[in-house]
């Protein structure tokens, strides 16, 4: 039973248009210093030191770059709210004043532009901005908040090396774990299912085998870029002629590497592929047809051995604990009423997040939160033009600042309430 107080609530959040300029300055901030996953460095410390500065417990190095904030206040429920942290590889195009202009070194040791195409800077400051809004007003509420600042979710290690660290035996088990993501959204506009949310996501990489030779003598080789090719195009079919129709599958190849020189056949070639599945049964189909293409392309091209393929990473469904989403459901119908709250479709994006509920065994519950100029959306919608709206992971990606960043820091507010109002 949702026993939730909307004044307590209201009293919480009033000072939010005070807070407004500096969340404003900290998102930029942010933004201009993207990191990539387990290099949050900067990152975490700014979010911990917003934490301290409210009065949190702080643990820093969860994880290697993660922070936890604890704040006791009294009898009640442990709450905890999650925002990840971390950036991607990729050159800013949003031409903002505040663009990045950073460089780092990746994994693979290759220098690399950084940017945050995912919106994740806004989840630091939404959280930050929350944690210090409910510190203020302490008497409007009972129980212990937990801040999670994730590390590294790009690469689906973050929520992992945190609990690999001792997340839950080191610090009180919640009643309910609660996250968001900024979408390519109306501005505003907020949206959540029960049940799964987003798509279970594994990345393989395959490598095939040939025998090079001169481009001038083809028939001294085993190609292994024709292998490559062949397998691209028959991977689609997978989607096309093995899963039904009712059944919602993406195979993506995102790369495609083989040789150096136009008249040089090479002994290699390389796919990275990407898979989105929203069943265990299908996702299980899907991988294993995967591994019988790739197969029998080498086999067909004769190729010294069979390909190598190898799992790069692997995210689970999220799935929304179904009486803990209509609790968050209802207190946001009843704060920002009933236009500004949807019903999601599961989204075809993977998270990390499923992960704490799931092996904490605590209910969970995870929602959108839109980013796009709302008259860009509604003129692109009535123009059909909704696929050129830059979405996550684009290098012009870049949420509008408001009245994105304090829809957020109310969403986190008043799902933290729906729990610590009582």
């Amino acid at each position: 039973m949702n026993r939730q107080r909307p004044e307590a609530t209201s009293d919480v959040l009033a000072p939010l248009d005070a807070l407004l300029p500096d969340l404003e300055t900290f998102y930029k901030d942010v933004h201009a210093h993207p990191e990539l996953s387990m290099q949050e460095t900067r990152t975490a410390g700014k979010a911990a030191e917003r934490l301290k500065a409210a009065g949190f417990d702080v643990t820093t190095g969860v994880g290697k770059t993660g922070v936890v904030g604890l704040l006791r206040n009294g009898d009640g429920p442990v709450v905890m709210l999650r925002a990840d942290m971390d950036a991607l590889p990729v050159e800013e195009a949003t031409g903002l004043p505040y663009a990045s202009t950073a460089m780092s070194t990746d994994g693979e040791g290759k220098t690399v532009p950084v940017m945050h195409a995912c919106g994740h800077d806004m989840h630091v400051a939404w959280l930050a901005g929350a944690a210090t809004l409910l510190a203020q007003a302490r008497d409007a509420w009972r129980g212990t908040l937990m801040a999670v600042f994730q590390p590294a979710e790009e690469t689906a290690e973050g929520a992992q090396a945190m609990i690999d660290d001792g997340l839950f035996t080191r610090f009180p088990k919640p009643a309910v774990v609660l996250g968001q993501h900024v979408m390519a959204q109306p501005a505003g506009a907020i949206g959540s299912r029960p049940d799964v949310i987003t798509s279970a996501a594994d990345s393989l990489q395959i490598r095939f085998f040939g025998r090079g030779a001169h481009g001038s003598m083809p028939q001294a080789s085993i190609d292994p870029v024709v292998m490559g090719a062949a397998t691209v195009m028959r991977l689609q079919t997978i989607v096309s002629r093995e899963v039904a129709p009712t059944e919602a599958v993406v195979v993506t190849i995102g790369s495609l590497q083989a040789g150096t020189k136009e008249n040089v056949i090479p002994d290699e070639a390389l796919l990275k592929l990407n898979v989105r599945t929203f069943d265990e049964g299908v996702r299980e189909r899907v991988l294993k047809a995967i591994t019988r293409i790739a197969e029998a392309e080498a086999a067909a091209s004769a190729a010294p051995r069979p390909p190598e393929i190898t799992p790069l990473d692997r995210y689970a469904l999220v799935q929304n604990d179904p009486d803990a989403t209509k609790r968050v459901g209802d207190a946001f119908r009843q704060y920002f009423g009933e236009e500004r709250v949807q019903q999601s479709q599961p989204a075809s994006a993977s998270e990390d997040f499923g992960s704490f509920g799931a092996q904490w065994d605590a209910p969970s519950v995870f929602w959108f939160v839109g980013g796009t100029d709302p008259d860009t959306y509604a003129k692109a919608k009535a123009a059909n033009t909704l696929g050129e709206i830059p979405t996550n992971h684009s290098p012009h990606f870049a949420p509008v600042i408001h009245p994105t960043l304090e829809t957020g820091v109310e969403t986190m507010v008043v799902a933290a309430q729906a729990w610590l109002a009582g």
